[in-house]
Order: C-alpha cells, then sequence, then structure tokens
C-alpha cells in the first residue's frame, strides 16, 4: 500500500524518485505524484498522474521537471476516490508546502472543518490535505520549525508517515513517524527516504529506522532526529545487508504463478533455515556443551528461554486476511502437537475486544509484509502488557521485527503478487515445525519424531508441486473454460480444512472477481444450502481423519441430494467422496495436519487459471494493496 520515495543530495531527483516507486508497486496503489523544487524559478514543480506509475512516467517525460529535493508517493485510496486530485503530493494554499502521507489522520474531519472556517480551500477529498494546511496555519506562530512540528503531531490522530517539502526550505526534507513505517538512507552527499529501504539499498548500506514517534531534518550532509517532544535523538545508524535486485518473471506469465511454483523450494529453504538453528540434535553427547549454544540461536531469536517454552498455558496467533487463515490451521498444529491450548485472533479485531493477561502466554503475530497496520498495533498493545511476542513474518528489516520480543523468520524471498501463495504455504509449514519445536522442548515428542515432523514437511511441499504437474493440462486446456463462466461458488470444509475453505475462496474473490464464500461443512444445513442449485459449484476440501472425513462425506451427500455441481479436492483411497463428485482432484496422503499444505499448490493454480481465462490482471488485482498498512 501507499508508497514513499525520496532524496536531497547531490544529483537530480527525478530518476531515483521514479525508480524508488517502481521497487514499491508490487504493494498496490491507484495513482502516483512527484514533487521537486525548481532551483532555476524557486517554487515547487509538481506532476500527477491516475493509474499505473507508466502515467506519471510518461508525463515526466514530456517536460524537464527535476531538481536537487524532491519526492514521490503512490497512493491507494482511502479518503476519496482514485483521482487526480486526490494523488499525492497535496499543497498549502499558497503552493509553498507540498506533503506525501502514508496512513490515516483519524481526526481529519474537525481540523478540516475549523481550517475552512479560517479561509483554507481545499481541493482534494483526502485526509493528507487537512494535514499541509494545518501546518501552514502553525507555521508562522513559531520561532523555528522544530516547534511547529511539535505542535502539529501534537494535534494529529492516527498512523501517518509524512514527508514535507517547503520553498522556504528548499535544501531539506521533513519526515515525520507515527506508527507508519519510514526509513533514512544516508550516502556520500545525499539523502534518501523511503516507506521501505527496498527503495534505496542499492544506493547505500547505511539505514536508520526511524522510531515511532519522531521526526527528522534530512539534508544532503545531515540528518537530525528528533522525538515528538522536541528533543534531540541519537541517529541509530544500521548496515541494509540487502541489494534490489529485479525479480523478473522468468518465463512465467505472470508473478503469482512463478511464486506457486517456488513454494517447494521456498518451504525448503525455510525448513533447512530452522534445521540450522536448532541444528544441536545433529551432534553426539560428547558435544553437549556445543549443543547447548548453538540450540540456544532459536530461543535467543524468538525471545524464550527454554523455561518459558515449557511452562506455556497458551498460544494466540493474530493475523489478517491470508495470514489469519494460516493461524486458524496452524491452532491444530498447536493443540495437538504442543498440547497448549491455542486462540486465534483477527488482527483487526483484537484490540476493540476485553483482553485479559494472563501469566505464560504468548503472541505470535503473522504478517507477510510485518507492516500490516491492524498486525503491528496489535502487536504493539500486547507489548504494552509486557506479554511475549514474536513476529512471524518474510522481511527482515520489517517493524514486526524491530519491536517484537522475538521473530520467526520465512524464506520465501520476495512475493510480488498481490495474492500470496508462497508466504501463505511457508506460513503453514514454519508454524507446524514451530509447534513441534515446542513439544520437543516440552518433552511431548521426541528427537526422532521431531525429525520426521521435518520430514513430513517437505513430502508435503513436494506433493504440494506434483499435483499442480498432474492437473495443469486438464485445468488450463479444459476445466479453466468451464468454471469461468460461474459467477459465484461456495466452499466447504471441516476441521482443518475449514479455514483452507476460507483462504481458497479468499483467493478466488480477490484475483478474478467471483464472488465466493466458505462455510463450515456442517454448517451447511443450517442456512447455506439454500443457496445450493446446479449453478453454484460447491466446492470441497477432505480430511485424511477418518472421523472428519465420513462428515464430510456426508455433507457432499447433502450437496449432490439439492442437484449441486461437487468439485472436490479429495486423498487417494476416498472412493466415497470421489464417487460424488462432478469433479475430483486426487492428491496422495500425507500426515493429516499436513493435508492444507498438500492442497494448497493445486488450489491456487485452479484460481489462477480461471482468472487468466477472464483476461483479468492477475498480479495486481483491482482495490488491493500486497501490504495493507492502514487499519
Amino acid at each position: 500500500m501507499c508508497g514513499i520515495a525520496a532524496y536531497v543530495g547531490k544529483n537530480k531527483c527525478k530518476d531515483f524518485v521514479v525508480e524508488g516507486l517502481s521497487r514499491l508497486e508490487y504493494r498496490g496503489y491507484d495513482s502516483a505524484g512527484f514533487v521537486c523544487f525548481d532551483n532555476c524559478y524557486g517554487h515547487l514543480n509538481v506532476v500527477k498522474a491516475k493509474g499505473r506509475l507508466q502515467e506519471l512516467k510518461d508525463k515526466l517525460e514530456l517536460g524537464k521537471t527535476d531538481g536537487f529535493v524532491g519526492m514521490g508517493h503512490t497512493r491507494w485510496a482511502t479518503h476519496g476516490v482514485a483521482s487526480e486530485v486526490n494523488t499525492h503530493p497535496h499543497f498549502d494554499c499558497e503552493n509553498k508546502i507540498a506533503v506525501i502521507h502514508n496512513g490515516i489522520i483519524e481526526n481529519y474531519n474537525s481540523i478540516r472543518e475549523k481550517l475552512v472556517e479560517e479561509g483554507h480551500i481545499f481541493h482534494s477529498s483526502t485526509d493528507t490535505e487537512t494535514v499541509v494546511h494545518l501546518f501552514e496555519s502553525i507555521l508562522p506562530k513559531h520561532k523555528d520549525l522544530n516547534s511547529a512540528v511539535v505542535d502539529l503531531v501534537s494535534q494529529l490522530k492516527g498512523a501517518y508517515a509524512l514527508v514535507f517539502l517547503m520553498e522556504k526550505y528548499p535544501d531539506q526534507l521533513l519526515v515525520i513517524r507515527h506508527k507508519s513505517p519510514v526509513v533514512i538512507g544516508i550516502g556520500e552527499d545525499e539523502t534518501f527516504v523511503g516507506s521501505d529501504a527496498l527503495v534505496f539499498s542499492d544506493k547505500t548500506d547505511k539505514a536508520v529506522f526511524m522510531p515511532d514517534e519522531s521526526f527528522a531534518i534530512v539534508s544532503k550532509t545531515d540528518v537530525q532526529l528528533y522525538s515528538f517532544a522536541g528533543e534531540s535523538l541519537n541517529l541509530n545508524v544500521q548496515k541494509v545487508d540487502f541489494l534490489y535486485s529485479k525479480n523478473e518473471k522468468q518465463g512465467f506469465e505472470h508473478y503469482m504463478l512463478k511464486e506457486i511454483y517456488e513454494q517447494k523450494k521456498a518451504i525448503d529453504k525455510t525448513i533447512s533455515f530452522y534445521k540450522k538453528v536448532s541444528g544441536w540434535r545433529d551432534f553426539t553427547v560428547d558435544d553437549f556443551s556445543e549443543m547447548v549454544t548453538i540450540d540456544d540461536q532459536l530461543w535467543d531469536q524468538v525471545g524464550l528461554t527454554r523455561d518459558q517454552v515449557k511452562n506455556l498455558k497458551q498460544i494466540n496467533l493474530i493475523g489478517a486476511g491470508t495470514s489469519w487463515h494460516s493461524a486458524k490451521i496452524a491452532q491444530f498444529f498447536f493443540e495437538y502437537v504442543c498440547k497448549v491450548p491455542t486462540q486465534v485472533h483477527l488482527a483487526s479485531e483484537f484490540r476493540y475486544m476485553s483482553f485479559f493477561p494472563e501469566k505464560d502466554n504468548l503472541f505470535i503475530m503473522i504478517s507477510q509484509s510485518g507492516e500490516t497496520a491492524d498486525t503491528l498495533e496489535a502487536l504493539r498493545f500486547v507489548q504494552n502488557e509486557n506479554a511475549s511476542t514474536i513476529a512471524l513474518t518474510n522481511v527482515a528489516s520489517s517493524s514486526m521485527v524491530r519491536e517484537a520480543g522475538g521473530f520467526l523468520l520465512l524464506h520465501a524471498g520476495p512475493e510480488i503478487s498481490v495474492c500470496s501463495t508462497k508466504a501463505f504455504s511457508c506460513q503453514l509449514a514454519s508454524l507446524y515445525w514451530f509447534a513441534h519445536r515446542i513439544g520437543l522442548e516440552k518433552g511431548l515428542i521426541s528427537n526422532s519424531q521431531m525429525r520426521e515432523a521435518e520430514d513430513d514437511i517437505l513430502y508435503a511441499a513436494e506433493i504440494l508441486e506434483t499435483t499442480i504437474d498432474l492437473y495443469k493440462d486438464t485445468i488450463s486446456n479444459r476445466l479453466a473454460k468451464i468454471y469461468s463462466t460461474y459467477d459465484k461458488f461456495i466452499f466447504l470444509g471441516r476441521h482443518i480444512s475449514y479455514p483452507f475453505a476460507m483462504e481458497a475462496a479468499l483467493k478466488l474473490k480477490e484475483i478474478s472477481y467471483i464472488f465466493a464464500q466458505a462455510y463450515p461443512s456442517g454448517e451447511l444445513k443450517h442456512g447455506p444450502i439454500a443457496l445450493v442449485d446446479e449453478h453454484v459449484p460447491v466446492v470441497i476440501f477432505s480430511s485424511l481423519d477418518s472421523v472428519i472425513y465420513n462428515k464430510i462425506v456426508s455433507n457432499a451427500q447433502e450437496v449432490k441430494a439439492r442437484l449441486g455441481h461437487l468439485i472436490v479436492f479429495a486423498f487417494e483411497g476416498q472412493k466415497e467422496l470421489l464417487q460424488l463428485a462432478d469433479l475430483a482432484f486426487v492428491i496422495p496422503k500425507v500426515k493429516p495436519m499436513l493435508a492444507p499444505l498438500a492442497m494448497t499448490g493445486l488450489m491456487q493454480f485452479f484460481v489462477y487459471k480461471i482468472t487468466t481465462e477472464l483476461g483479468l490482471p492477475v498480479d495486481k488485482p483491482r482495490n488491493l494493496a500486497k501490504s495493507v498498512t492502514v487499519e
């Protein structure tokens, strides 16, 4: 969601800003804008465009808009429709102050009403424009910029990363952070600003991840950092140890397809890394001192002691969207393997529910980007209660990794398509592994059982990939054309396959725009069965638990009794379910709790091909953002 790229330095800024924004395109946006200080005429020049970044690039090519200080923004609409007038940057009444903004200003309406009464003229529907007019009204009341910023932030409520460019200060940028991430890169006679270090990662390896509730005055040779109280802060300059590399499609038609096929490798890398940091199991008794040292790497990383692990009374999993679905599946892992009661919370609702802090509780925050606003705010809420927290994310430099008590990293590599595929499967693999690792520490499973669990994960990942290859021609040549003609689907699952059905329904609706709803199959008879007829395909995901499987067969019979069109994802040997199906995908057996992981690739490919048959933008579906940085 919303991207920021800004520059002040020895070189012209346009090329850097445009390149920086292009690196953030995968996050989702609907318009883009650029502003710089024109040294020749002494004023701000701005160019905006609705739509893709290429539209902005084309406009910039027509003119000579450039300068030694400037900034750009890609907007994902929250307040006001996607339009050029609502595109950032926004300006004060005299067009001498420009601002770009990630986040939401929650009290913008009351501020705006007051400013309108004072004579300020607004041009957009955004909350962001309120900020620049408010700053315009504040500046004359203060002798210096610092005190004006302190006054400004005292009046704003919400989450925001703000970057200001002002004619009065033509050789610097003002950067403000409250709950929304922003990072500063320090180069030689040049300074970079981005909503992600990815923006400048091949320009410098020195980065300042701005702390929450801070602001910075940035010039080409200096960064001055202050708290919201106006007190000077020390710069914590960190080394950014990754370089930007273009993630090309490598011959695949879409990033989503490429990432579907990367899942087995991503899971292998993730589990291989976990085995390495927990590698004492490969040592002999004679090497006990070294064994303890190596194994402590894991618990040091996740921020827990062995005693804390052994004494866990409850595990809480918090996520949003796809990460919430992986948490719902993982609840079965932790309760079955660790014997620890586990609750799953939807991040956007968590802070508004009653909270009862208990001793020996663990909170695991799940987010692909590590910047998901709802989950990040839930983390901060829990941190204030002094509870143990772990961030499970795919991005080592993310806010969640920096702020949580500990972390577990996925090794999925960059996920460019908005529709999450390999992050989801890696989350399942990671959480399954971690549940067993806690079980091992608690003495509930043996060392050999831990190794077996790792092998089981890798086998399920192999099945994930081979089943795609088994059915890809049939899906591509025949089935996608048939099922792209339906305008609604029902997805069913039971026990561990129900949250997987929720994930499947989400995948279909978010990229194909086909209405899809998931239900626990046992709830079908309590209302949803009224929707079943020959015009609504019902997709049912089986289980490898014999008791659950028999119940699913009964639910499938209920669908067929209403002339429903039944698509089943079943496992080898499940003859009763296969006989009921109008369309069946048969998957080799895996360990029962890994059934969702084994079905993941085929489900994703089926949805993907339906979407390509419809001719829709698979990687960048409408209205969606990859990294949701607003609540």
